[in-house]
Order: C-alpha cells, then structure tokens, then sequence
C-alpha cells in the first residue's frame, strides 16, 4: 500500500524546553559566579601589585608629556596615605582588566542557562568583542581624547602654576579610561536585547534622533573639558557604534533569524 504524504513527513522536533530555576536556585548560582570573580581579581591584584609604579607611570604618560613643557616633573600628594591607597586602587584595575576574560567567563556561565542550544554558541565572540571592544575604548581615550583634554585644560590655565595630586588626576583618568571602554560596549548590549527580541533595528533607526542627543549627553558628562571639539571628539565614535548596532539588531533579532531560516528551507 502506497505511503501517504503524512507518513512520509518527517516528525517535527519537539520543541528545546528551558531548565527551571528557583528564584533561590538564581541567587545561588550569583552569589557562586561573583564569588569566583573575586577570588579571581584578587589574585590579579596580588601579582599586579608587584609592577604598580610601573602601572602608574604609563597611566601618567599624558599629563607628564604636557607637565614638562612647563618644567614640572612630577605630580604631588596632599596625605601620607594617599600614594600607598593610589597603588592599591591601580593594582586592582589592572588585576580586574588581566582577569577579565575569567570573569567574562563567569558571566557567560551565569546567563547561558536562560539561553537556548543555538544561542550558547556565542559564548566565545561575546568575550573576545567585549574585551576588544573595552581595549578599543580605552586605547582610544588614551591616545586622543585624554591628552587632546589635558592640553586645552593646562594650557587654558597657563598664567598660573598646576600643583595636581595624584589622586585628582588618577580619578579623572578613571572617568575618561573606564567611561569610554563602557561605552564601547554598546553593541555587545545592542546584541542582546536585540537576541532577546527587546529592541528591534527598525526601533533604533526610528529613535535615532534619540540617540544622538543622549551620546551628546553622555560625551558631556564624560568629557573633562567643556569645549564643543573634544566633545564631538568623545561623540563620534559613540554615533559610529550606535550605527554599527543597528546592523546587529537587525542581524541578531528573532523575526530576521527565523526568516533566513525560511529562505535556507526552500
């Protein structure tokens, strides 16, 4: 007897089911993966703590290039525990930014069980481009808009003499290093959301005048001078990034996905 075309219909896979968790089971598993983290950034501040004059010689690069032109040598501290409290603050950045694809990793581990078997492959460019993406950011302040703001703010104040503590200027390298590295994350958030299927590319590209004004924002508040340049400066690759995660959105979105995968069916 002949096969029917229902016979001959291959069975459909039964949908991937999620594991549950508890919300007890979710703060668990947190307090086990920020556990880790530490143990892990704790280590990498013991073994940075041993090069922290050198660490902190490359972080005053720039203001020391723009210090000399007024013969001053040296920045200056206000407290006899302020150079020892310095050490320890740069050591734990550089300890978190050495251990950062661990505590990546525990991340990853603590958001991949709300994920489905084909979105668990993006466990290794989600590491690798949050980590370029936070260099990229930061090598970007360092080399253009962090000195770019240092000569405008020494030069403007050129009539007097700059007495800067080295706690004033480590917490403005900070704000600049660490504000635009952050920055620099957003298409790796944009990927997400857009994975998950909370924002969409048509959304971005309708909002961007949006956008625009809140970057504008952001690289205001961020930049540490208040002229218009540096500021369009901060901003642009700010925009760039935002245009670049329209394209992930679109990309990365559930309804695209599932309409290459119609298309590749036929």
């Amino acid at each position: 007897m002949p096969e029917t075309a229902t016979e001959l219909r291959s069975p459909e896979p039964e949908p991937e089911t999620m594991p549950s968790m508890s919300f007890l089971d979710h703060l668990e598993e947190l307090r086990k993966r920020i556990f880790h983290s530490l143990i892990a950034v704790a280590c990498g501040m013991g073994v940075c703590w041993w090069y922290h004059e050198a660490l902190f010689g490359f972080m005053q690069k720039p203001i020391m290039q723009t210090l000399k032109r007024q013969g001053i040598d040296r920045l200056v501290f206000l407290t006899p525990t302020e150079p020892f409290n310095l050490y320890l603050k740069v050591s734990a950045l550089a300890g978190l930014f050495v251990t950062s694809p661990y505590v990546l990793y525990q991340v990853w581990l603590f958001i991949s069980p709300g994920l489905y078997r084909k979105e668990k492959k993006y466990a290794v460019p989600f590491m690798v481009s949050t980590i370029f993406l936070f260099s990229a950011g930061g090598y970007f302040g360092y080399r253009i808009v962090y000195p770019a703001a240092l000569n405008f703010l020494i030069d403007f104040g050129k009539q007097f003499t700059p007495m800067i503590t080295i706690h004033e200027y480590t917490d403005l390298f900070l704000t600049v290093i660490l504000g635009l590295g952050l920055v620099f994350e957003m298409p790796v958030l944009i990927f997400f959301l857009a994975l998950m299927g909370v924002i969409t590319a048509g959304w971005m590209w309708r909002n961007i005048r949006y956008a625009i004004l809140a970057i504008f924002i952001i690289a205001g508040i961020l930049t540490p001078t208040p002229d218009i340049t540096n500021m369009c400066i901060f901003a642009a690759p700010m925009l760039a990034l935002y245009i670049l995660s329209i394209g992930i959105a679109w990309f990365v979105h559930p309804t695209q996905r599932k309409a290459r995968e119609a298309r590749k069916a036929k």
